[in-house]
């Protein structure tokens, strides 16, 4: 494929990323108001509405094609694994998958009226995304190690 082909993929790529941290920035704000309101069913069944539809409409559709966009750069110039800075963004990557889980499986106990994380946990947890793409901009943009 030529440069204008990856550059392509690239584009889509932090397109999908874009949309997939803006539901990761958000999802843990919405178990707050959950955990928050659980006492009051209208608006727990409201929240339980954007949180399905925040991670299966946008968040996994996103993260889909931000990994598949992602593989198929790696795949077009494999040499890029063996840089340190990708071993860094692929380790945030992987942290970023389990976070993820964390979201689907938090929002799975929550509809099961298992509050399994308290509002200072969940309020903790919402920075997790941020810390990692410190660590993913730097490794991209800095490229320590080069």
């Amino acid at each position: 494929m030529n440069g204008t082909g990856y550059l392509s993929i690239k584009a889509l790529h932090v397109i999908a990323v874009i949309a997939w941290y803006a539901g990761l920035f958000y999802i843990f704000r919405l178990y707050v108001y959950h955990v928050q309101k659980r006492s009051e069913p209208a608006v727990t069944a409201t929240l339980e509405v954007m949180e399905r539809r925040l991670i299966r409409a946008i968040m996994t559709p996103a993260m889909v094609v931000a990994l598949g966009a992602g593989t198929a750069m790696l795949v077009m110039n494999p040499s890029l694994l063996k840089m340190p800075w990708m071993h860094a963004k692929l380790g945030a990557v992987f942290f970023l998958l389990g976070y993820h889980g964390l979201a689907s499986w938090t929002r799975k106990k929550f509809l099961k009226g298992e509050y399994v994380l308290s509002e200072t946990a969940c309020r903790w947890i919402n920075e997790v995304p941020t810390i990692l793409l410190l660590i993913i901009v730097i490794a991209v943009i800095v490229r320590p190690g080069m």
